[in-house]
């Protein structure tokens, strides 16, 4: 079920991306409005059951602003849709432009967000991030969270989670999922802010042929030192 989910949702996506398509920048978030400060401008619902999660100001019935979360943190957050046990949204990212750097197996990425949650409630967010081929199929996947209340010392609040990694060699395509899980009362009071991924410089050959005559040196001077005793 899942992987026909993630086939559909990615034949929806490519029919909408256009040919010709730049490649993905370096040390940039390339997670649309990933901080909420647009809305959820960017983010599309899972289907037509699942309703998508919220856009809130900081305030009094979701995280002050003097509860933990992000420094920069803006106006805004994301919190699940209220009423409803479960909500979520995902967004699909092209990296078929990308694809000579991520062929060479060392294409890195560096994933980040701030997850939460309400108190001792067990409601709780959770962002993934599938690495997919051109088909559609899902090669791995990166999660972030979730942050239960016992991560949380049973405060309220957001806190700083972070994954990395390289991309499969026959990534095209990434899709970022986040869900809103509710466990407790009414409200959905999973929250999520400042998410984050960004792709970091493939080393140049010359970079790794320095790296491979360190570890070589590395190696020698560790055998000698064996060998000397």
């Amino acid at each position: 079920m899942k992987s026909i989910l993630l086939r559909s949702l990615v034949a929806l996506a490519v029919s909408t991306i256009a040919f010709g398509a730049q490649a993905a920048s370096y040390n940039t978030n390339l997670i649309v409005n990933g901080d909420a400060e647009s809305g959820v401008t960017g983010w599309t619902p899972l289907d037509e059951l699942t309703p998508l999660f919220m856009a809130v100001e900081y305030g009094n019935n979701w995280v002050m602003p003097s509860q933990p979360g992000p420094a920069d943190r803006g106006a805004m957050m994301f919190a699940g849709t209220s009423g409803f046990g479960y909500s979520a949204g995902y967004q699909i990212l092209d990296l078929s432009a990308n694809a000579a750097a991520i062929a060479t197996g060392t294409q890195g990425f560096q994933l980040t967000g701030w997850l939460g949650g309400w108190t001792n409630q067990g409601d709780n967010a959770m962002l993934l991030v599938s690495f997919l081929d051109s088909n559609g199929a899902e090669l791995s996947v990166a999660q972030l969270g979730p942050v239960l209340p016992a991560d949380r010392d049973n405060l309220t609040g957001l806190y700083y989670r972070a994954s990395s990694g390289f991309l499969p060699t026959a990534t095209t395509q990434v899709m970022f999922k986040l869900d809103m899980e509710r466990l407790v009362s009414t409200d959905n009071d999973g929250y999520a802010d400042n998410l984050s991924f960004v792709l970091t410089p493939v080393p140049e050959p010359e970079t790794y042929a320095l790296m491979l005559a360190g570890l070589g040196l590395v190696g020698f001077a560790a055998r000698r030192s064996r060998a000397a005793r």
